[in-house]
Formats: C-alpha cells, sequence, structure tokens
C-alpha cells in the first residue's frame, strides 16, 4: 500500500476534512497529516496547487495520484480500500448507501445560512449568543426536519449501523446543540454518542489545541 498523506488546514475546523480523517481512521489505513494555513494563502502555492488541483482541503495523496474534495476522496477510498480486507464507511444495502449519499451532497450544498451563523467553531471554542436569523431558522428546521426523519428515539446512528454520514449529520446538527439552540431530546443523544466517536472526538481536540 502506497503512503497515505491528509492535508487539513491547520485550525482543523473543516467538517469536510474530518469527514475524510473519519474515512481513513474508520478503515484503519496509515496515514500523515499535513496542514496548509488558509490565512496564509498557503493553498495557492505551486506545489499545493499542484496537488490539489482545486487549491481547497482536503486533499488526499495516495503515491503518485493526489485528489481534492471530501465526497470525491471518500468515493476513492472506499473503492481504492474495500471490504472485506478494510472496513466500509458505507451501508451494506445499495438503496441505504444511496440514501447516505444523498445525505452527505445535501449537507454539503444546504443550509449555507446556518453554516455561517454557527460556524463549525462553536463546538469547540466560542459560542455565538446571537439568535438564528429568519434565513438561519429556516435552514435549522429544514435540518431538524430531516434529522427527525432519520433518527429513532434512542438517537442511534442514521441507518441502524455507523456510517460515514453519521459523521456529516452529527457535525451539522452539533452547530446548534454545542451552541445551545433548541433541539430535540433525541437529537441530543444522537449529536453526544456520535461526538464521542473518537474519529471525532479527536478531530475537535485537535481543533480546540490548534487555538
Amino acid at each position: 500500500m502506497n503512503s497515505l498523506v491528509l492535508y487539513a488546514n491547520s485550525q482543523f475546523s473543516s467538517p469536510y476534512v474530518l469527514s475524510v480523517y473519519a474515512t481513513l481512521v474508520e478503515k484503519g489505513l496509515p496515514f500523515d497529516l499535513k496542514t496548509v494555513d488558509l490565512n496564509l494563502g498557503e493553498q495557492f502555492t505551486k506545489d499545493y496547487a499542484k496537488l490539489s488541483l482545486t487549491s481547497r482541503v482536503p486533499t488526499l495523496v495516495d503515491g503518485d495520484f493526489s485528489l481534492s474534495e471530501s465526497s470525491a476522496i471518500i468515493e476513492y477510498l472506499e473503492e481504492t480500500y474495500p471490504r472485506p480486507t478494510y472496513a466500509s464507511v458505507f451501508p451494506g444495502d445499495a438503496r441505504l448507501r444511496a440514501r447516505a449519499r444523498q445525505i452527505q451532497a445535501w449537507l454539503r450544498s444546504d443550509l449555507g445560512a446556518l453554516r455561517e451563523e454557527r460556524p463549525t467553531t462553536v463546538i469547540y471554542a466560542t459560542k455565538n449568543p446571537k439568535p438564528l436569523s429568519g434565513q438561519a431558522q429556516h435552514a435549522a428546521q429544514k435540518l431538524l426536519t430531516v434529522a427527525n426523519a432519520l433518527i429513532d428515539a434512542q438517537g442511534n446512528p442514521l441507518f441502524g449501523q455507523w456510517s460515514i454520514a453519521d459523521v456529516d449529520m452529527a457535525v451539522t446538527l452539533s452547530r446548534l446543540v454545542a451552541n445551545g439552540d433548541p433541539t430535540p431530546e433525541k437529537i441530543q443523544s444522537y449529536v453526544a454518542q456520535q461526538s464521542s466517536r473518537p474519529c471525532i472526538a479527536d478531530w475537535w481536540k485537535r481543533a480546540a489545541q490548534a487555538r
């Protein structure tokens, strides 16, 4: 197996890097973690731009191949390092796999107002005391409606057993729960269970230490 390298932002605040980080950890793949300081514009350096193509994080390097964009990286890792040798981060059932990918794509492309007013920093650092704007409230309600439909009364994983979609969903919901915004009890239970998973807990610990 080639030596894997994951490039993250130096603040460890990116939920998209976390999603790839969790995939590597859960699949049991050894990797080196390197950082790029986005505030200094290191993502635009010639060498990094060549690796990333899009000058963004995360970027994964696997031998002589490199790839950016978290969804593409996760799909690549799933196909290149498949079961049974490596754990899968997607449900075994084809329909549930499709649903997991649907949730991931939606969380990445919608809810912009919520992400702006409740950045990931509220999870491990300073909270935002300001109430959500009307637009962000609408996004939060949309998120909670979807989460309520997928999460059972005990706050178990979305599809009966853990998948990478749980990382994305839990982090997005954590924007509300960690900040103290009103959320149903089962949502809080789900977030607590997912947040205690080492691949998530260790990531936010890195973020807190990088402040």
